[in-house]
């Protein structure tokens, strides 16, 4: 699936009832807002560039991508946006692979 700000899209009709997806998904929409939804797409494609530059690997590159990485890490964290500080993908920048 994926979010395109105000909307998430799901592949699949079972997703809709998954917490964890949506949760996943519901970050995504919170860092679009944040980056005010089109400098987030751009800085998304830019960074996915200069992932599969430094990982030679579609897959690892999106899974290294700092907005992927926070709502990966936090997606099963049903109450992480009720306490989530502004601009938090920030501290997922720093290489660290995944």
């Amino acid at each position: 699936g994926m979010a395109v700000f105000p909307f998430v899209i799901a592949k699949y009709d079972f997703d809709k009832t998954n917490e964890v997806f949506v949760n996943h998904e519901k970050i995504h929409l919170r860092q679009q807002l944040e980056l005010l939804v089109i400098p987030f797409f751009i800085w998304y494609f830019l960074e996915y560039l200069i992932r599969l530059i430094q990982y030679k690997n579609g897959a690892l590159a999106y899974r290294n991508i700092s907005f992927e990485r926070e709502a990966y890490n936090k997606e099963a964290d049903l109450n992480y946006l009720k306490n989530r500080s502004f601009f938090r993908f920030l501290d997922y920048i720093k290489s660290n692979k995944q």
